[in-house]
């Protein structure tokens, strides 16, 4: 009996023990759970740790000469962690300075908003109040000399940073470099190469605070991030920069919707300029860069595409240029539509030759079903064999494929072969038309299209791209010089002879194409000029097109809309490439003075020396001022405060445009030429300056 009390007290001890155990444990989990949450919550929010992703510095994109056409900046945050006891002591005293501190370097600083931020932050004991972001790294070494932020290691500075890519050019062939999007819609160079340029990302070990801000943590087991390749294009800046010139001008005066230009070496098939613009809105004269037309508008090429007809004729050997054909009063019959010449009445009996000069529709599409209305499949074929059918394989992941139908297509038809010898029922981008006319001028070796030369890593190459030439050409070297002096007579005294001129001979096709449209239930007609070719003549070296998209003037011909633009650009590679002047006899008078030179960047102001032969030493780096002392000229570094207005005089556009959007300023130029007046005084304040009107004479 007494063992089995013994037994019994014990169980009742265990008993009650464990519903006291039991009772503690609820009264815990109570306490932690109701009562102490918030405070549980907090830690648990400051304790998380986890590994991020760091970014690999992205590569830069060059230009041939080096110029940098992208590149990734530091952009940085810094906020205030009031947890940190230093700060809270020395935050009332020191608060006023920093704010005061803020404005002298941030533009269009808000202190009311940033004070208010940082007393919110002190009083709540804010892990992340914010205090300043998308800092650059000048602005955020003037911020560490400040009050607080000068005590970083003792005051709480909590410093973010992230990549922000970067255009020093801004809108310069802005779609063709592309950008980079987290949602693999990356387009132009940055998604083609972007295995070049990504680099290899590392990983930091960061701890969650308060506001959802991460702090680093040192840990032994980061991986720091290796940086991408840099890629070097074929692009030329100085090219590019009047391509894009002189489409925007050719835009503006004729009132066009858009147009593209590409510029590429007819031997290596170098895109040197690619220029796409589009009108915003209903605004006649502001234009950008919104699509890569070039390589992703699929177009009717009209006229341009008789090239492809009358080549074809002759790689068959079913016409000749001396061939002769009734143009029938200017009009021909097919299938119940009638079809027109530009010229009224017509041409009457001409050549092949002198209906591609004059561009005759009907001319083309007599020789055109004539040798190819039994055999309508051997056009095409013809046609595949010159590549209009498939990609140029442009470096770019936005080129399109050409739409082009055959006979047995169900849009095939009894119109379909005369519309396609005169550029319609055919929907080509500019970039595969181009190729096309390149490589006729490469006397039938087709070269593809290429915009990357080589990949590049500290300075050392460590891939280079070769040009691409086929082995086997598209055409005969004999059919080749046959349409060069059609294309040729073009100029000379054809439909695009307002373009000749007495110092080198260009070759190319005019084109313009009408459409009718349904607008809103209304008939509309539109139209598209366009011009093809290369240059110089006797040895070609440049290969262009320009195409430019419903012009809303009276002008609608690609002659007087689009081939204005080529003899621009044609002009100006003439005018700075010696080779091409062997022979050429100076129709300019001697200049002996020296060239009136104000300012301008070294690098720039040394070329010009040293082409020109001036006598002048330029400074090595930076900016230089000059001084035309009558013989010679005097050079002398120029410096600039970035906190004041510059003295702008005598500078080239270019220059001055660079100098200010620097300074966070929009230029507004007036008129052409240097720099003669500016709207703000040199010397004045730049802080609340947002535009400045430049004068330019």
């Amino acid at each position: 009996m007494q063992n089995n009390r013994d037994i019994l007290l014990r169980l009742r001890i265990v008993y009650f023990g464990a519903v006291l155990l039991g009772i503690a444990i609820v009264a815990r989990a109570f306490t932690i759970g109701v009562v102490q949450r918030d405070q549980w919550l907090k830690l648990k929010k400051k304790e998380v740790l986890k590994h991020h992703v760091v970014e690999a510095p992205r590569g830069n994109i060059y230009a041939e000469d080096g110029s940098l056409l992208a590149t990734s900046l530091p952009i940085y945050t810094v906020r205030l962690d009031f947890e940190v006891e230093r700060l809270q002591k020395i935050y009332e005293d020191s608060v006023g300075k920093l704010i005061k501190g803020l404005e002298s370097i941030i533009p269009e600083f808000d202190a009311q908003k940033v004070r208010r931020e940082l007393n919110n932050g002190y009083r709540l004991k804010s892990t992340s109040a914010l205090v300043a972001r998308d800092l650059n790294y000048k602005q955020l070494s003037e911020m560490r000399k400040l009050p607080i932020l000068r005590e970083r290691a003792k005051a709480g500075m909590v410093l973010e940073q992230t990549e922000r890519r970067v255009m020093p050019f801004k809108s310069l062939a802005y779609k063709t470099l592309g950008n980079t999007y987290e949602d693999n819609h990356s387009t132009g160079l940055e998604a083609f190469y972007n295995t070049y340029l990504a680099g290899v990302n590392g990983k930091r070990l960061k701890q969650k605070m308060s506001g959802g801000v991460w702090r680093d943590v040192n840990n032994e087991n980061e991986v720091e991030p290796k940086e991408g390749n840099d890629i070097v294009t074929t692009l030329d800046v100085q090219l590019q920069d009047a391509a894009e010139a002189a489409l925007r001008r050719a835009l503006i005066t004729n009132k066009a919707e858009s147009g593209c230009v590409v510029v590429m070496e007819v031997k290596t098939g170098h895109v040197k300029a690619i220029s796409n613009l589009s009108r915003l809105g209903n605004d006649s004269s502001r234009y950008t860069e919104s699509n890569n037309l070039a390589v992703e508008a699929k177009w009717d090429p009209g006229s341009t595409f008789k090239l492809a007809s009358v080549l074809a004729l002759l790689e068959d050997g079913l016409a000749d240029t001396s061939d002769m054909f009734d143009t029938q009063g200017g009009v021909i019959r097919l299938s119940g539509k009638e079809i027109f010449d530009s010229k009224k009445g017509g041409y009457g009996v001409i050549s092949l030759a002198k209906a591609f000069t004059e561009s005759s529709n009907v001319g083309i599409i007599k020789a055109v079903l004539r040798g190819y209305r039994k055999n309508q499949s051997a056009f095409i074929n013809r046609l595949r064999a010159f590549k209009l059918d498939a990609k140029s394989g442009i470096d770019l992941m936005e080129e399109l494929a050409p739409t082009i139908y055959f006979p047995g297509h169900v849009k095939w038809s009894d119109l379909s072969l005369p519309s396609l010898a005169m550029g319609y029922e055919i929907l080509i981008p500019p970039i595969q038309v181009l190729a096309f006319y390149n490589a006729v001028a490469n006397n039938g070796y087709w070269v593809r299209p290429q915009l990357v030369s080589e990949i590049k890593h500290n300075g050392q190459t460590i891939k280079r791209f070769d040009p691409q030439v086929s082995t086997k050409p598209i055409c005969s070297e004999a059919s080749a010089k046959k349409v060069h002096a059609l294309m040729r007579d073009v100029v000379n005294h054809g439909t695009a002879e307002k373009i000749k001129n007495p110092f080198y001979q260009i070759a190319g096709k005019t084109g313009t194409v009408k459409k009718k449209l349904k607008i809103k239930g209304e008939e509309v007609i539109r139209y598209r000029a366009s011009f093809a070719g290369f240059f110089p003549y006797e040895n070609p070296k440049y290969s262009c097109i320009v195409v430019i998209e419903n012009p809303g003037g009276e002008a609608f011909y690609g002659s007087v809309v689009a081939a204005p633009v080529f003899k621009d650009i044609s002009d100006r590679l003439y005018a700075r490439s010696k080779d091409m002047h062997s022979g050429a006899v100076n129709q300019f008078a001697v200049v002996s003075s020296q060239p009136n030179i104000s300012k301008g960047y070294s690098s720039d102001m040394d070329l010009i020396a040293r082409e020109t032969g001036a006598a002048v030493k330029v400074p090595a780096s930076g900016w230089s001022k000059f001084r035309n002392t009558g013989n010679t000229i005097a050079a002398s570094p120029e410096t600039f405060n970035n906190s004041q207005m510059p003295d702008l005089t005598g500078m080239g556009l270019r220059d001055a445009i660079y100098l200010l959007e620097n300074m966070g300023i929009t230029a507004k130029p007036n008129g052409k030429g240097k720099v003669r007046r500016q709207s703000v005084a040199p010397g004045t304040p730049i802080r609340f300056i947002k535009n400045v009107i430049l004068e330019l004479a």
